[in-house]
């Protein structure tokens, strides 16, 4: 059976429900928490994984839920036995406050009471910030992808973060709340000019906009009719982005043993195992910027990742080296042996690549410093004035 391109990644479904009924009736939001039920069902046989905040449940007026979280974590709870074999964990990464313990509803106690011990959740705090706005920071942190349902300024905040480090956001148009605010205001954004792009690229002969256009969500609209366009846009996403920093010029003596090691090690490992997508910028692909130089940098910025070899003491190398570092993305250091670094980074661990040895040899090498620095903390981590 073919893995599916959700295998692994993480998904962040966020979104409220406007208490006034005239904006979100009874039945439209009992149709909003069956999409995503069914949704999070198909997304657990199918190898993903989720963040999910832990918190209170607040009710409107009719006794409905006003968030999608706790459905989230008992939907989750239900389906464990549905997940492919294999599938990593942690399965959830949970994000908790300083209240959280105390705000736990009765009816969902003995369910993260069983959840939070195992090794399926990965519990964030992030109780050091009394406010909402860094705990979705440390949620977006955590996430691959974010879909949103209704919501205010709280899911426009969300989808900027995600943005901006480059993840899909999707909204959908499900009538929860104001179209002036959070995903109805998202999804319409999405369907002026080129915006769709902005908010999610795929790998189909379907664009964004097209994307988008299927995805709308009316009422006559079936549930599992809802989720399967949902879930056929979610496998047609891009896979997230490996930014290349590395020697481009043919004339340089050591552009073969870079362009060998890329081609027969990087490429099999990165791509085709971890399912990043490289991205290279080197004048010949299609530009989304006037200059090289800003599609250089707009790329690096919202890459999920950065795989910088600095074979050849390249200036422009160690340029788009520092701005990844500064920017606190996981980078991989990569140098042919024998390599001279400059002084500032002889201390940095990195890969010193060989051109001997088996082809699997030089790739099991790489999977190994990889696992090593994947989750490597910045070079100087935030602290805050005030503890």
């Amino acid at each position: 059976m073919t893995r599916s391109a959700l295998f692994g990644r993480r998904v962040h479904i966020t979104g409220s429900i406007s208490g006034d009924l005239a904006l979100a009736s009874a039945d439209e939001v009992r149709r909003a928490r069956a999409i995503v039920e069914s949704l999070v069902k198909e997304l657990i046989r199918r190898g993903a994984m989720f963040v999910i905040p832990v918190d209170a449940e607040k009710l409107r007026e009719d006794g409905l839920p006003i968030c999608f979280d706790w459905l989230v974590w008992e939907t989750v709870h239900k389906h464990l036995h549905a997940r492919p074999e294999g599938a990593p964990s942690p399965l959830v990464i949970a994000v908790k406050h300083h209240k959280t313990e105390t705000q736990i509803p009765e009816q969902y106690a003995a369910l993260w009471s069983s959840l939070r011990g195992s090794p399926m959740v990965q519990i964030e705090s992030s109780a050091l910030w009394n406010m909402n706005s860094k705990r979705m920071e440390m949620q977006a942190r955590h996430g691959d992808m974010l879909i949103t349902l209704g919501g205010g300024e709280g899911v426009l905040f969300l989808a900027n973060i995600y943005h901006d480090a480059g993840k899909p956001v999707i909204p959908l148009n499900l009538k929860l709340g104001s179209a002036q605010s959070g995903s109805l205001r998202l999804f319409d954004f999405g369907l002026a000019g080129n915006n769709a792009t902005r908010l999610f690229q795929t790998d189909t002969a379907l664009s964004s906009h097209g994307w988008l256009n299927r995805l709308e969500m009316p009422p006559r609209q079936a549930v599992p009719e809802s989720v399967d366009d949902l879930m056929a846009l979610l496998e047609a996403l891009a896979p997230p982005k490996a930014f290349v920093v590395r020697l481009l010029n043919p004339e340089h003596e050591d552009f073969k043993d870079v362009q060998a090691f890329f081609d027969t090690v990087v490429k099999p490992v990165i791509e085709d195992e971890l399912r990043y997508k490289m991205i290279t910028v080197d004048g010949y692909q299609a530009f989304d910027h006037a200059r090289i130089d800003q599609e250089i940098f707009a790329k690096l910025h919202r890459s999920s990742i950065v795989l910088a070899d600095i074979t050849g003491s390249r200036p422009n190398c160690f340029l788009e080296l520092g701005y990844a570092l500064g920017r606190g993305l996981p980078t991989m250091l990569m140098a042919k042996a024998g390599t001279a670094h400059p002084f500032d980074i002889t201390t940095f661990s990195g890969h010193h690549w060989k051109t001997t040895g088996s082809v699997e040899e030089r790739r099991r090498e790489l999977r190994k410093h990889w696992e090593a620095v994947r989750n490597r903390p910045t070079l100087v981590p935030t602290e805050p004035l005030i503890p």
